[in-house]
């Protein structure tokens, strides 16, 4: 791992056995770089400076995003242990519901606490859905259960996949933009 600046930005480069570069701005404002160990210098300091206008725009949101953070009353694990019990005597029926909508089946349904993701959907069609999901509203709600469940027909994001989401969904794109906007304040929470 090394720092470096690269034109005005500094990056932390990330070197390891992979095949492409990617980019990422972290909550604390840094930018990382990873890249494959035998990536020439030259060719990551281009990959960011092409890039610099999105991580310009990402390190702006970020910002915005703390400074609401400071705003928003922090959650204690005894409102973490009522969400994921009020999760789970909502969720279950939510994913019924729409499972049979979808024709798909599904395994099992667990309710966590994640830091970065709303649910996931496994290979065996079991479920996962973060708990603070029940601060968000019931549509959003909804959203991210259809969104798993299509998972069960599409084990990707490709149009097909969100021909589904569509299919059951047709105003998915409004509460994806939803959680997009405000989903990164509630799990900062």
């Amino acid at each position: 791992m090394s720092k470096r600046r690269v034109g005005k930005m500094k990056i932390e480069i990330i070197r390891s056995n992979r095949k492409t570069m990617s980019l990422e701005v972290t909550k604390d404002l840094n930018v990382l770089v990873r890249a494959p160990y035998k990536m020439p210098q030259e060719e990551i300091e281009r990959f960011v400076e092409d890039r610099s206008l999105w991580i310009e725009k990402s390190l702006a949101k970020m910002k915005k995003r703390k400074e609401e953070c400071k705003t928003e009353k922090k959650i204690s694990a005894e409102d973490i242990k009522r969400l994921a019990e009020e999760a789970i005597a909502v969720i279950p029926d939510k994913v019924a519901y729409y499972a049979q909508k979808l024709g798909v089946t599904y395994g099992r349904i667990t309710i966590r606490n994640q830091k970065s993701r709303w649910g996931s959907c496994s290979a065996k069609g079991n479920l996962n859905f973060n708990c603070l999901l029940m601060l968000a509203p019931e549509a959003v709600l909804d959203y991210v259960i259809v969104h798993e469940l299509c998972h069960r027909k599409e084990m990707n994001h490709s149009a097909r996949f969100w021909k589904e989401v569509e299919q059951v969904m047709p105003d998915y794109k409004e509460r994806r933009t939803w959680l997009k906007t405000h989903g990164g304040v509630l799990i900062e929470r």
